[in-house]
């Protein structure tokens, strides 16, 4: 049958028929071109009986244009696709969309021209523009465009440029093959601990059947080099691995440790990619030839050719978990994956989330303890500073406790870090004279005061605009007042305490490309920083052997948005930011700053007992139905208009199911109840896990017309109660 059903990628058209030229081929998977009226659409070919709607006569259908040179998407894929839109209620075309995130890279072979520097001084004297382009591109080549953007020049100079003999072209092939990595470049020394599980998990790369592992090690066990393992055992089989990190800020520093291990770096994937880059590795993926992949949640939608291997690091981190568009947990979506795929996937974790130890207290995943540290670091001592008896001083942060750690660290010579999960200077800015509070125009946000860029920032939608000299409400002058902390106010009081200090600010605001990254790494490593200042993106990944100081400024901050992850997120934070002290030959030491060291949280981060931390966050789950024992959804409607949301919101109430075991709260204003200049009205859903929750929501939402104004946002499990 020449009769084709295509997924088109635009969720508000669905499923389409069309027929085949006589001679063409396009087996399920194909991506191909069609026509849409006087339109040409992307689609994908579909398993046939797969897709809902009725067939078309055969006679009216019309003809594909064009079968695009690519590999066909695998049916493991295409499950996959499949289970994501039905599990987290999102348009199929949506999730298959993020499978074709490079659009470059569905034409054929191409080539590209790039610049670079010839390294000729040029003829006469040189413009500024032209001084600065030649001191910022050295050791740079891209597009004339890339190089704009990197020199912070416009085009036309560098096209003078060129002119000049100053810069030369390069022809470049876009798809040219990445460096192999080699399984046997470097054998590390591992400890028996690290050596049995390795031999598990190679095992079950070579059985090649889907097995989930929970790696769980404390922080400087070596779980990186424990999974190194069974990614050298997948290149020697000739399979593909896929590793998801959390943050893009992370990516520099394991891709150091994989250089050294492998011998060459892996493909990454990842938001700061250029187009040419994404490409390259989208073809490089689809056709088999890139053997690992490095990347953040999206890599997993890609059409890996022959998958061996799944490993999610930092399991427990909630950067895994998409808020916007199809809201995916790439955590669990990975397993699904490994499921589809046949293959065994890793969850490593220090601080495992909730979910994953529960699966494996049911034995659906497979438990592997890393119970020390490699080398035989120990871990460090904690010790609660009480802000109620010691208390910093008028507009300071720092406790005298931590102030005289960090005295003592620097006579040393050694580094210390205080962990602070608020960017900025100040969270909220104030005038001492009218009371006017700097708010979002688009947000019921307060605007976030940034010295280091003199702005004040919304980070809800991104919104920013200058610190005013004077009052905008009653026009006084120097009546502006910072009220709290943030990283950047820290920083400004560790400057003033400790002048001579060489202090480093990290958070994503100042480490937000790799570049700026590996440079912070460099710098941290080479002893050339004395105090890092860090938000949530310091907690992980990081091993500075000279850090032996951790100081917490507010270990209360994670409590007090009474979220149902709020203890565990806090709980995971602190231990993840305690373990980056100590990891060399020197011991450790952690101060927590608190005003509540008998709450839970506190109680057990102090006497290191995680284990009975997470029995009675279980117990409590428990019997609040929560999960892993019960289901959460949350439904968001919005419009540009108050009153639009807030009728829409009504009428989506008086028709809610009544079920047993379905519990429906709402609707109420969203906390956030203003976002990106869309009034927001939230339903929060409880069900046991008996119910489909899913159908229950479809059939819900389904029954009820919308204006057009009015968006629907369905989010199963979610992560952000705003």
């Amino acid at each position: 049958m020449n009769r084709v059903r295509l997924l088109v990628l635009n969720a508000a058209l669905g499923p389409l028929d069309y027929r085949l030229p006589e001679g063409v081929s396009a087996p399920a998977g194909s991506v191909v071109i069609a026509p849409l009226g006087p339109r040409k659409v992307t689609g994908i070919v579909w398993d046939e009986g797969r897709l809902p709607g009725d067939e078309i006569a055969f006679e009216r259908l019309r003809p594909i244009l064009e079968v695009l040179p690519v590999p066909p998407l695998p049916a493991p894929l295409r499950r996959l696709i499949e289970w994501t839109a039905d599990y987290y209620c999102a348009p199929l075309a949506s999730v298959a969309r993020m499978a074709l995130s490079s659009g470059g890279a569905l034409g054929g072979p191409a080539t590209l021209t790039e610049y670079r520097l010839t390294g000729a001084e040029g003829s006469g004297r040189l413009t500024a523009q032209r001084k600065t382009a030649l001191e910022k591109l050295a050791g740079q080549q891209g597009t004339m465009r890339e190089l704009a953007a990197l020199a912070g020049v416009s085009e036309g100079v560098l096209r003078g440029m060129a002119g000049a003999r100053l810069l030369e072209p390069v022809v470049v092939n876009v798809d040219r093959p990445y460096p192999p990595a080699d399984p046997d470049h470097h054998q590390p020394d591992l400890s028996p601990d690290q050596q049995a599980v390795a031999a598990i998990f190679t095992d079950a790369v070579k059985t090649r059947a889907f097995a989930p592992f929970l790696l769980d090690g404390v922080t400087g066990s070596g779980k990186t080099e424990t999974y190194f393992e069974p990614v050298a055992e997948a290149i020697r089989l000739g399979r593909q691995v896929l590793v998801l990190l959390p943050e893009i800020a992370l990516t520099e520093n394991f891709l150091s440790r994989f250089t050294a291990r492998f011998g060459a770096a892996p493909v990454l994937w990842h938001s700061s990619l250029k187009s040419t880059e994404r490409r390259r590795a989208w073809r490089a993926i689809a056709d088999g030839s890139a053997q690992v992949v490095v990347g953040a949640r999206s890599a997993l939608f890609l059409p890996y050719a022959n998958l061996g291997l799944i490993v999610v690091d930092e399991a427990h981190e909630i950067s895994f978990k998409q808020d916007d568009g199809v809201r995916y947990n790439a955590r669990d979506v990975s397993v699904m994956r490994a499921r589809f795929e046949g293959v065994p996937v890793i969850l490593a974790s220090a601080t495992p989330a909730l979910e994953s130890l529960h699966m494996a207290d049911i034995g659906v995943y497979t438990k592997l303890d890393l119970p020390a540290r490699f080398g035989g670091a120990s871990l460090p001592t904690v010790r609660l500073v009480n802000l109620t008896e010691e208390k910093p001083g008028s507009q300071r942060w720092l406790a005298g406790p931590l102030v005289e750690g960090l005295r003592d660290r620097l006579a040393k010579g050694e580094q210390s870090l205080l962990f602070l999960n608020r960017r900025g200077y100040a969270p909220l800015t104030l005038c001492r004279n009218c009371g006017h509070r700097f708010k979002c125009p688009s947000c019921s946000a307060w605007l976030v005061e940034h010295r280091l860029s003199a702005r004040l920032a919304c980070h809800h939608c991104g919104f920013e605009t200058r610190v005013p000299e004077v009052c905008p409400e009653c026009g006084e002058s120097d009546c502006l007042v910072a009220c709290g902390p943030g990283v950047e106010r820290i920083a400004a009081e560790v400057a003033d305490l400790f002048p001579e200090a060489r202090v480093a600010v990290a958070t994503s605001d100042t480490l937000n490309t790799p570049e700026r990254a590996a440079e912070f790494i460099a710098m941290a490593e080479g002893r050339a920083i004395d105090i890092i200042i860090g938000t949530q993106l310091v907690t992980k990944g990081f091993h500075f052997p000279e850090l032996t100081l951790v100081g917490v400024v507010d270990a209360d901050l994670g409590l007090e948005g009474g979220d149902l992850r709020a203890g565990e997120r806090t709980f995971s934070q602190i231990a993840q930011v305690a373990g980056r002290a100590g990891r060399g030959a020197k011991p450790g030491e952690v101060l927590i700053q608190t005003r509540h060291p008998d709450a839970p949280v506190i109680a057990a981060l102090a006497g290191g007992d995680r284990d009975a931390f997470y029995a009675a966050e279980t117990a409590g789950r428990r019997d609040a139905g929560a999960p892993p024992f019960g289901r959460w959804a949350a439904i968001i409607l919005s419009s540009e208009d108050e009153k639009e949301a807030r009728e829409a919101a009504v009428r989506l109430g008086d028709v809610r199911p009544r079920l047993a075991d379905v519990q429906i709260l709402g609707p109420a204003p969203a906390p956030l109840a203003l976002l990106r200049g869309r009034y927001r009205y939230r339903f929060l859903v409880n069900a046991k896990r008996s119910a489909n929750i899913q159908a229950v929501l479809r059939d819900w939402i389904g029954a009820v017309n919308f204006a057009p104004g009015v968006r629907v946002g369905v989010d199963i499990d979610p992560y952000s109660f705003v």
